[in-house]
């Protein structure tokens, strides 16, 4: 009997020992409690005393427990003693970072872009060559974060609403350098590049008045819907998502199918793509690069508030951009920046539109078009040529002169093609005649069938009195053999004023057809320049 309690209290002392090397154990850091030494600890039941019987920890376990609850139970308790214990150390050598700042507390738009980055690091000898590209060029960056400003707030904003990468924001850099009326040779268009096949799919509409492919909101929205697709499609992988972006989604799932063949890696960096795409990714990156730290590549950026800069408005009905542009007490060409889609600087007549004016001014212009009469919110009117019109006949239809009508749609004779679209610069009084429900139906949109008006009006003075002294806009288009020079010096205006109005740059080329705005002062002596066409 002697021996036996000898021998269950040399097992006790040993159970105890144990205990405290687990401890000791936990206290240095070291790895977990052994399972040779727990399972050598938990004895058969025959060496077991009655009773509760300690395990490895110091707890009491009850009498009958399995051996191998036990055991488990004493690794258990030891683990957790030195989980606590290295949390402490941690916490003591590395503080747990602080709560990321909201996306408002931002001072600066640049400081929340760079917060929001998570696209994975991208460093290759194509970075580095279009680092060295946008550094050397520091005009084209100047003017391209010029247009930039009046974007990015509400980009970034999107992009960070889908908990996107805030790179993504700074696509439109890579696809149209922030210019909305971008076309490309493949016939993309837009802030965001769409083809014909992308913008239709994610429900863009274009037609006379309107284009959604250069609608700073409608345009957004699309394209960041087709990103998150692009996404889903790849797996996650942006970088994947973002070269099926530039080169369409089958055009990198043959590459990555090709590789995937012949045992290749299936990243971006090793596909083979077409060469502009294999540029794609590391435009953007060089981009986000520069973005983070411009002065290490000697670039200076502007500051852009962290707020947004324009604000969006419902019209009701149709009107004039150079008439709101008098509310907001704003240039009609910053009010045409913000809303390139309305391509003839007027809302269409028939639907609620929406317009985005500079967000200061947002409850001003609804009270001023609150106030507004109906017949002040246009300045011209849309007509569409039908089988036997005549210049002559829509000339005295609308009381204008014939060489008004030609001088307003550049016409060079007096040829007339069926389904062709004119610009009829009515002066206010009669346009307001002309908005009359029984003169409605003769001035609709193309679709719909064209009518003979109730009424005629008689033919007007070549300079009508409302128009003499005015600064009026006049559309201009463009002919062989013209120069942006010559142009300004057949308006006696500036080319810098050209560049302006057309938000064009030093670089741009003139088309051939191209229409230009112009603003100029009527005269008697203007010849037939006072018309206000509204065309662009």
């Amino acid at each position: 009997m002697d021996r036996a309690k000898s021998n269950n209290e040399a097992l006790r002392n040993f159970i105890a020992s144990l205990s405290i090397l687990a401890t000791l154990s936990g206290l240095a850091g070291c790895a977990s409690f052994p399972h040779h030494i727990a399972a050598s600890a938990a004895a058969s039941p025959a060496s077991r005393p009655a009773g509760n019987t300690i395990a490895a920890s110091g707890s009491p376990v009850q009498a009958g427990t399995k051996p191998g609850v036990a055991a488990t139970t004493a690794i258990a308790s030891a683990s957790t003693v030195k989980g606590a214990v290295v949390t402490a150390t941690s916490s003591a050598t590395n503080p747990v970072p602080a709560t990321k700042p909201l996306p408002a507390s931002y001072a600066s738009l640049w400081q929340r872009v760079r917060a929001g980055y998570a696209l994975p690091p991208l460093d290759n000898w194509r970075v580095k060559r279009q680092e060295q590209w946008f550094a050397q060029n520091p005009v084209y960056m100047q003017n391209m974060l010029r247009r930039a400003r009046l974007y990015l707030y509400y980009i970034v904003q999107e992009v960070q609403k889908r908990g996107m990468p805030t790179e993504i924001a700074l696509l439109p850099a890579i696809e149209s350098a922030y210019q909305p009326h971008a076309y490309s040779r493949a016939r993309a268009a837009g802030l965001w590049q769409f083809i014909a096949s992308t913008w239709r799919r994610y429900g863009l509409k274009t037609d006379w008045w309107y284009d959604g492919r250069s609608d700073v909101v409608a345009s957004t929205d699309a394209a960041l819907d087709y990103l998150e697709k692009l996404k889903n499609d790849f797996n996650g992988n942006w970088q994947l998502a973002l070269a099926a972006y530039n080169c369409g989604e089958g055009e990198v799932q043959y590459a990555i199918d090709y590789n995937r063949r012949h045992g290749l890696p299936t990243d971006y960096s090793d596909l083979r793509l077409p060469a502009e795409t294999e540029n794609y990714v590391p435009k953007l990156m060089a981009m986000a690069h520069i973005v983070s730290d411009p002065a290490k590549f000697g670039l200076s950026f502007p500051a852009i508030p962290n707020r947004p800069y324009f604000a969006q408005i419902k019209t009701h009905t149709q009107v004039d951009l150079s008439v709101v542009a008098k509310l907001t007490g704003t240039s009609v060409s910053t009010l045409y920046r913000i809303n390139p889609a309305y391509v003839h600087w007027v809302t269409g007549p028939h639907g609620d539109h929406d317009l985005l004016v500079p967000a200061a001014m947002k409850e001003a212009v609804l009270e001023g078009l609150r106030k507004l009469p109906p017949d002040e919110r246009v300045r011209w009117w849309h007509h569409v040529v039908h089988r036997g019109d005549t210049l002559s006949q829509i000339s005295r239809w609308y009381g204008v002169s014939i060489n008004a009508i030609k001088s307003s749609n550049s016409l060079r004779s007096n040829f007339l093609r069926i389904g062709q679209s004119l610009l009829i610069p009515v002066p206010m009084d009669r346009l307001a005649r002309h908005t009359a429900p029984w003169h409605r139906p003769y001035v609709i949109h193309a679709v719909y069938r064209q009518y003979r008006p109730v009424r005629r009006f008689h033919p007007v003075r070549r300079f009508h009195p409302v128009w003499r002294g005015r600064v009026v806009r006049v559309v201009h288009r463009v002919r062989a053999g013209e120069t942006l020079w010559s142009i300004a010096r057949r308006y006696n205006v500036y080319v810098h004023q050209l560049r302006r109005w057309n938000l064009m740059d030093a670089t741009t080329v003139l088309r051939l057809g191209q229409r230009l705005r112009i603003w100029v002062r009527s005269t008697p002596a203007a010849a037939l320049a006072t018309v206000v066409p509204g065309r662009g």
